[in-house]
């Protein structure tokens, strides 16, 4: 099969790897133009960018997917499966020009957590299970019928960094035996089941990330996990964003106002609405991560 793959981060180039690794003709790979970044506006590549480029792959960076120029060069290169993984969203001109279609890896058993950032809100929710899905894109985002899914677990402790390394491998061997299984034509296609009750996983905005310590414990070290190393949960310490990666929990009665800061030796701990959080990893505005005894040593007089 004449395989085009569209990608962007290191979540998907697990799958490319897996995939030309055992063989398949990855005849093009589509991934974002190159972005100016640092203070040198040094231009980088996306990672999908940078395995296409190790291993000899051709690549089309488009500025614009309905350019003419564009849907000329796909057409002439007579693809007969796409793949996309952790890209944005294609038109249907183009998804639907591959003669067998166009197969998307999603980060959750669908329909559950359609969106952006299934991962992230999965641990948000305090999600004891998610899980990975193939299925043939349609117009209406994160719907089509579904081939192959898998369950993965998620430990009570992992942050959605540790959880997404996980997966990405998971993920990449749905995509080849996916592949594998198109390519004998011997595959299931099941729609969607329909549940009363969606949760959602939309992309995640700054405000999304702000704390909230009058909600329990749970509540708020999932948060924190869930948006750890990236985007990064935070607060605010005098007057400066404070961001929090890793805690762990304490339950218990207290009469101190949520949002406390207390310190005990080389602890911090910040009251919440049913104990503490003790805090083991943060980062103040202006300066770098740091457990948190080094963090108190130099930063103590914060609290």
């Amino acid at each position: 099969m004449r395989i085009i793959f569209f990608g962007n981060p290191e979540f998907a180039v697990a799958s490319l790897k897996k995939l030309h690794q055992a063989g398949f003709d990855i005849i093009a790979v589509v991934t974002g133009p190159d972005k100016p970044a640092g203070r040198g506006l040094k231009l980088n590549y996306s990672p999908v960018k940078e395995y296409a480029l190790q291993n000899g792959l051709p690549i089309l960076q488009p500025e614009k997917l309905k350019s003419p120029e564009f849907i000329e060069t796909l057409e002439a290169l007579k693809p007969d499966l796409g793949i996309v993984i952790a890209f944005r969203m294609l038109p249907k001109i183009v998804w639907s020009l591959p003669k067998l279609g166009t197969v998307n890896l999603h980060s959750s058993l669908l329909p559950q957590y359609r969106g952006a950032a299934p991962i992230n809100w999965a641990i948000i929710n305090g999600e004891e299970e998610t899980g990975l899905t193939t299925f043939f894109l349609k117009h209406e985002i994160d719907t089509g019928n579904i081939i192959f899914n898998e369950k993965v677990s998620i430990d009570e402790n992992e942050n959605a960094g540790e959880l997404h390394d996980r997966m990405k491998e998971i993920g990449a061997t749905l995509i080849l035996k996916t592949v594998q299984a198109i390519e004998l034509n011997s595959y299931p296609e099941t729609p969607q089941p329909s549940y009363t009750e969606l949760q959602n996983a939309p992309k995640i905005f700054k405000s999304d990330c702000i704390l909230d310590f009058s909600k329990s414990a749970d509540e708020v070290y999932n948060k924190i996990r869930g948006l750890s190393p990236y985007p990064a949960a935070f607060t605010y310490v005098a007057n400066k964003v404070l961001k929090i990666y890793a805690t762990t929990k304490e339950v218990e009665s207290h009469t101190l106002v949520p949002g406390t800061f207390k310190k005990e030796k080389n602890k911090l701990k910040v009251a919440v609405a049913n104990g503490y959080l003790n805090i083991l990893d943060l980062q103040i505005e202006g300066k770098k991560r740091m457990g948190i005894v080094e963090f108190l040593n130099g930063n103590s007089d914060l609290f």
